[in-house]
């Protein structure tokens, strides 16, 4: 008996720790990718599955093309700026347009800033596209900016 009081004990103990540092749970918005190129725009949701641990997706549309994207983050809060946090992450994009799909790989690094006293979270990143295929190229001038609202 004690055993199992232990272990729930530590199973409780280790949820709290792993939402304590996540500033939402899951948060929904518009996200907008800038930069060299087209300007796309649509929907996001972003939703840490640990305290530091995120994953994302958006759906993107601009210039005759669709986007959908996925991403892990790595999220740490910055000492001293409450709300305020780093992440980095990686994840693959497909594009489709003219009949063809295209495979990209999207890393980012970049800082998201969720308003402690109101459910919204803004974020800023940087976000290179490298293309995965015939003529493979690298654009490192690629941005994002989102503006979420954090459901929890």
């Amino acid at each position: 008996m004690k055993v199992r009081l232990s272990m729930i004990a530590l199973f409780v103990a280790i949820s709290f720790a792993a939402t304590a540092q996540s500033p939402y749970r899951t948060a929904g918005g518009l996200f907008i990718d800038v930069g060299d190129g087209s300007t796309l725009v649509g929907p996001t949701i972003k939703h840490f599955f640990t305290g530091e641990n995120a994953i994302a997706g958006s759906v993107l549309f601009g210039n005759n093309s669709t986007y959908l994207s996925a991403e892990y983050s790595y999220n740490k809060p910055i000492a001293g700026a409450e709300g305020l946090y780093w992440n980095v992450g990686v994840g693959p994009q497909l594009g489709f347009w003219s009949g063809e799909t295209f495979l990209y790989v999207r890393p980012a690094a970049g800082l998201e800033f969720k308003i402690p006293s109101a459910p919204l979270a803004l974020s800023f990143d940087w976000r290179p596209m490298w293309y995965l295929g015939n003529n493979s190229n690298f654009n490192a001038g690629r941005f994002g900016l989102s503006f979420k609202y954090a459901f929890n």
